[in-house]
């Protein structure tokens, strides 16, 4: 049996699994995105948690997927579901990304351009919603597109501790020695990360000032 014909005949189970995939993903990106993005404005105003947050995030990135996995286990309900320990575990290695990248947007802002706005005496709230941050979007967006990608491939693994996924066809492939059904997650997977690359990609140009 070749590859087509596996997913012909178990389409409705690839589609459950890429649509508990997609659940994943989506959820912690919004999660990441919810508490990535302020903090990333947090240091931009507040200089001296530069190195405690960054640093924090930076932390997240060195740690296993499975060793995370198996430290969020024994957490107060968070451990009780898998899909909550995944969506935890994804939105923490998310940080980063969103952080970084908002940072750099607002600090990457023209100074002359904030000059103009302070002298036009908008506040420095003014300053952040109708100045720094849409001249940042582009980055910011950036930070997004690089933090769903790095998901899309680390949900694969959340399979490992039951959370679903595609990540269940790759480690039943692996444990059958076969190709197909390993092609079978795998492929859905390539894809949907490719998919959420272009289309942020495009995203980020449309919101990056000319």
């Amino acid at each position: 049996m070749n590859l087509y014909q596996f997913m012909l005949q178990n389409h409705t189970e690839v589609l459950e699994l890429t649509l508990e995939h997609l659940w994943l993903v989506g959820i912690s990106t919004v999660l990441a995105v919810l508490i990535g993005i302020p903090l990333g404005i947090l240091i931009t105003r507040w200089p001296a948690l530069n190195k405690p947050v960054l640093g924090g995030a930076n932390i997240i990135q060195t740690i296993p997927s499975l060793a995370l996995f198996g430290f969020l286990l024994p957490a107060p309900w968070i451990g009780e579901r898998a899909d909550r320990i995944a969506i935890l575990a994804l939105a923490l290695y998310a940080l980063l990304p969103m952080i970084r990248n908002t940072y750099v947007g607002i600090k990457g802002v023209d100074p002359a351009v904030i000059e103009a706005g302070r002298g036009m005496g908008l506040t420095d709230r003014q300053l952040l919603f109708q100045v720094e941050l849409p001249l940042a979007l582009g980055v910011i967006i950036a930070g997004v597109r690089v933090a769903t990608v790095i998901s899309v491939g680390l949900a694969t693994i959340a399979a490992a501790i039951g959370a679903g996924g595609l990540g269940e066809y790759i480690f039943r492939g692996l444990a059958m020695v076969n190709n197909q059904v390993i092609l079978a997650g795998a492929i859905p997977a390539a894809v949907m990360a490719l998919l959420a690359d272009v289309s942020l990609g495009w995203l980020e140009k449309r919101l990056s000032p000319s």
